[in-house]
């Protein structure tokens, strides 16, 4: 048997007042994952006219509310959106009508629906259909469209950076551990290593996986490799470790079963976990990743009867630490939202230092300037250990202002020239003016 701190890890199960219910999900379908969350809020597109987007801290708990505050800026319905990993309150949305719009969340949340966005971004010629943000470089996103491309921006200045174009339709992208390369997988069956910074592509496998469907992919953070989920042409479900410098044969394949739903891949980059998610099935199976052989090892399973529609995994600064809480992952169902704790049962009530390594700190390593010019630099870590404070090079985290819309900032005007009036009309019956 092979020694692992993560061999016992289990789900603890979801109380009924700890999930969110009711909730009345967007029929929209495509790639996308359908909930995103970070250390505040998550955020599922729903049904309606704007593209609506319920933006929800996680302290409220229960039943959706039809009067709950949205984000409904869009002409079309929203297909996927990503929280900026840096600024919390920072909100990413792609749409069906061609846009990618940048929002600006309120500290607590939305207390009135939202329809200004802080920044349009347009370039798309069809839906934009996956979003992400770079994983250490402040204000860069990554998009891919129907139009066969995907797009890299920078979202401080508005200006699409590089485009790199498909020869059919996307099906998913990813960025490397420090941003350097993007890669892609598309309805060819190729895998492709994008220059993120240019749009050329470097590399590139063909039949990566031999079935039609989706294929879903993932970096496994420092161990330079990158995992491909897909289908045999029987229509089994795999997965594939690749190096992806080298992509002339995978690592290891492994079967995983013979089911229809599209795998979704995370990678919790501390603890060397990979979980896939079946979209449509209620299982989410884990394993260890190495980088030498054989490169992978079966931990466990989380076995539900309740059918997934679409999951996200909380970063780890959000978590439960003090109760060994190593991954939380939301799962969305057909109308709720149940967050699963992964935990790894320890006996002691102090804090696990060798379960808890140092972590993302949401702290961006550069700017976008500074990655564009070439820098690749790692993202910065901080210590999980209660009490202890900033990050391992670069001290405390600095704070980030969200710039207002131009509706907040009307709004402030239209109250102060309102303060004015009622100063001058005091001023004016006292005899002063």
């Amino acid at each position: 048997m092979r020694a692992s701190k993560f061999r016992h890890v289990y789900v603890e199960p979801c109380k009924a007042d700890k999930t969110y219910s009711a909730v009345k999900l967007s029929t929209a379908t495509g790639e996308q994952n359908y909930i995103k969350g970070n250390t505040k809020f998550f955020c599922v597109a729903l049904g309606g006219g704007g593209g609506p987007m319920w933006v929800n801290p996680y302290e409220k708990t229960g039943r959706f509310a039809p009067d709950t505050p949205t984000i409904a800026g869009h002409s079309g319905p929203v297909l996927d959106f990503d929280f900026n990993p840096f600024h919390e309150n920072l909100l990413c949305s792609a749409s069906d009508d061609t846009t990618l719009k940048i929002w600006g969340i309120p500290e607590g949340g939305l207390t009135e629906t939202m329809n200004e966005p802080l920044v349009d971004l347009h370039g798309h010629d069809r839906k934009v259909t996956l979003c992400k943000f770079h994983p250490t470089a402040n204000h860069v996103l990554g998009s891919c469209s129907g139009d066969f491309t995907t797009k890299v921006w920078d979202i401080e200045k508005g200006m699409n950076i590089s485009t790199c174009q498909h020869e059919q339709l996307i099906q998913d992208f990813a960025w490397d551990y420090t941003g350097a390369v993007m890669a892609s997988s598309s309805k060819d069956k190729k895998i492709r290593v994008i220059d993120p910074r240019t749009g050329a592509v470097g590399l590139e496998k063909s039949d990566a996986h031999e079935g039609s469907k989706s294929m879903k992919l993932t970096f496994l953070g420092n161990l330079d490799r990158l995992v491909s989920v897909g289908f045999t042409r029987q229509s089994q479900r795999q997965f594939k470790v690749w190096d992806f410098r080298n992509m002339e044969k995978e690592l290891v394949k492994v079967d995983i079963d013979q089911a229809a739903g599209v795998i979704m891949p995370f990678y919790d980059q501390d603890a060397h976990l990979l979980f896939l998610a079946g979209k449509g099935d209620g299982n989410i199976r884990y394993y260890e990743m190495s980088a030498d052989k054989p490169y992978q090892f079966a931990v466990s399973d989380y076995k539900s009867t309740v059918a997934a529609k679409g999951v996200a995994m909380v970063p780890k600064r959000g978590l439960d630490i003090m109760s060994c809480e190593v991954t939380r992952i939301l799962k969305l169902t057909s109308n709720s939202i149940e967050p699963l704790k992964f935990i790894v049962p320890r006996k002691s009530d102090a804090f696990q230092e060798d379960i808890f390594p140092d972590t993302f700190s949401g702290v961006p390593s550069q700017s976008a300037d500074e990655w564009l010019a070439g820098e690749n630099k790692a993202p910065l870590l901080m210590n999980l250990r209660p009490g202890a404070s900033g990050t391992s090079s670069t001290g405390p985290k600095a704070p980030v202002n969200i710039p207002k819309s131009a509706m907040a900032l009307q709004r402030e005007l239209d109250a102060a020239n309102a303060k004015i009036a009622e100063l001058e009309a005091k001023l004016a019956a006292a005899g002063l003016s």
